[in-house]
């Protein structure tokens, strides 16, 4: 294993990869630096002077600028080092032609929907229009679960407090969002369950889930039964034989849609997980299959990479008014744009959030942006798509799923054992957190500085994906976790 690695050629740090103690030398191409300090594993230190003011590059950008005189051994951290971030900024479409190999053709088994589209699990799903018969959903699918028969394989309730009491492009954004779920194939059937005075009721919603299958999808209104338990039985068990019936069959990797994601980062997210993710999405599309990238804020910074990687002129406008609009939420609400990043992201190593950034949009791999999605839209064009929604982990997940993702990729340097609506596959960073949680990690991107080649990985990645797709449970799956959270933007009344 290397002591440390220099991303780029152009930066003025290192990265350590172990804990590099004060008075330790170390060789770079320029020579030989002392550290002045102990380094962390996966933290800054200077291979040159810096100068107040002056920039700090890393992957061969600026991550912000020195507060202070910084010499060649220092640690770098939020101590010396503050973001060059701005507030709305004007940008210049600046094209970039960036393309992906085509690769072997691969299958999965899933399930093909009579609609034609594809999934990965054949799982019932119970969606409440509103949090007040979040209980009864909980209840129901548990009862549901040991009547499982045929292909299905669980009964899953999304509990989530919100479809009442809730004003404007707030309240549209959850319909629009628990209609995606309906309409999601990883379930083969569905039980929209409503209380009967809510703002979201069961007809408002029929409106967002447009023409549906009546043996896929039932509705029950709480308030014009008798016994909703009963009732509820009743049609999971209809949804049950209904869906019980669907067989795996092999399905082109081309149909297969995967979001990705990152939380929990640190100074290995950039160097191991989020690149490998990257390599997985270039082998991924180079088949014909989808990606999607989200959490804006965390493109700030690093938004300019993406924007001229867009195909035209247009998907450039859109991501600009991607990244503005998510800037505009901030400065409306009050808050400071670039409050990022997050405690456990500066125990690991991200100074700011460029440094962040950087590291988080290496997810992208090297594909054209072929889309830009807003909150709640379903992806349309194969190829990478960038999807708006914040960096909340579950909020962010449960967007990737609304907008078609049948898996989701998530990187993390600290680890995290929440899941989503889809299976939601953990990608490490670093060695130490696949070997201390592993009822947390499916994938260890930390071999990537060991031994493991970027290539090798990125093959093993999407052979694992191909298993997950074709039924291979997940971690979070397997502790019986699913998780679904709505971006809450509005006034509750």
């Amino acid at each position: 294993m290397k002591d440390f690695i220099k991303i780029h050629e152009n930066d003025n740090v290192i990265v350590a990869l172990r804990e590099i103690k004060a008075g330790e030398a170390v060789t770079v191409a320029d020579g030989t630096v002392e550290a002045c300090e102990t380094i962390p594993a996966g933290h800054k230190m200077a291979i040159c002077d810096v100068a107040a003011g002056e920039e700090v590059i890393k992957y061969g950008f600026r991550i912000g600028n020195a507060k202070e005189n910084i010499r060649a051994g220092q640690w770098i951290h939020v101590h010396n080092i503050k973001t060059a971030l701005g507030d709305l900024l004007e940008y210049t479409y600046e094209p970039v032609h960036m393309d992906v190999a085509k690769t072997k053709k691969a299958t999965f088994m899933g399930f093909r929907r009579p609609d034609g589209k594809v999934g990965v699990r054949n799982e019932i799903w119970i969606i409440p229009t509103v949090g007040c018969v979040n209980n009864i959903a909980t209840a129901m699918a548990k009862a549901a679960d040991q009547r499982v028969r045929g292909s299905v394989e669980e009964v899953v309730a999304f509990p989530h407090p919100y479809g009442c009491s809730q004003m404007g492009d707030d309240q549209e954004h959850t319909r629009t969002i628990l209609a995606d779920l309906v309409n999601h194939p990883n379930a083969g059937g569905v039980l929209v369950l409503g209380l009967g005075c809510e703002n979201s009721n069961i007809g408002e919603l029929k409106k967002y889930i447009g023409a549906y299958d009546e043996n896929r999808v039932k509705f029950l209104v709480c308030q014009e039964c008798e016994d909703e338990m009963e009732e509820g039985a009743k049609l999971l068990d209809e949804l049950i034989g209904y869906a019980a019936e669907a067989k795996r069959e092999p399905i082109d990797a081309s149909k297969l849609i995967i979001g990705m994601k990152c939380g929990g980062s640190d100074g290995f997210s950039g160097i191991t997980a989020n690149p490998l993710v990257g390599k997985f999405s270039d082998i991924l599309i180079g088949k014909g299959g989808t990606t999607i990238l989200t959490e804006v804020p965390e493109m700030f910074g690093a938004e300019t990479l993406l924007m001229n990687r867009c195909e035209n002129r247009e998907l450039f406008d859109q991501t600009v008014t991607l990244i503005n609009d998510f800037k505009q939420y901030f400065k409306d609400n009050h808050q400071t744009i670039y409050e990022n990043p997050s405690p456990g992201n500066k125990k690991g190593g991200i100074s700011t959030l460029e440094d962040k950034s950087l590291g988080c949009t290496q997810k992208s791999g090297s594909a054209p942006v072929r889309g830009v999605l807003s909150y709640g839209e379903r992806v349309e064009t194969p190829g990478l798509n960038l999807l708006s929604a914040p960096g909340n982990d579950l909020v962010a997940a449960t967007a990737l799923a609304a907008s078609g993702a049948h898996i989701v990729l998530f990187t993390t340097g600290r680890g995290t054992p929440f899941a989503s609506p889809v299976p939601t596959v953990k990608i490490s960073s670093n060695s130490m957190l696949a070997g201390k949680k592993k009822n947390w990690i499916d994938f260890n991107a930390g071999v990537l500085v060991e031994n493991a080649g970027l290539d090798e990985m990125g093959q093993k990645l999407f052979d694992y994906v191909m298993k997950v797709a074709s039924g291979e449970k997940v971690c979070s799956e397997k502790a019986g976790f699913h998780d679904m959270a709505i971006f809450k933007q509005g006034v509750t009344l």
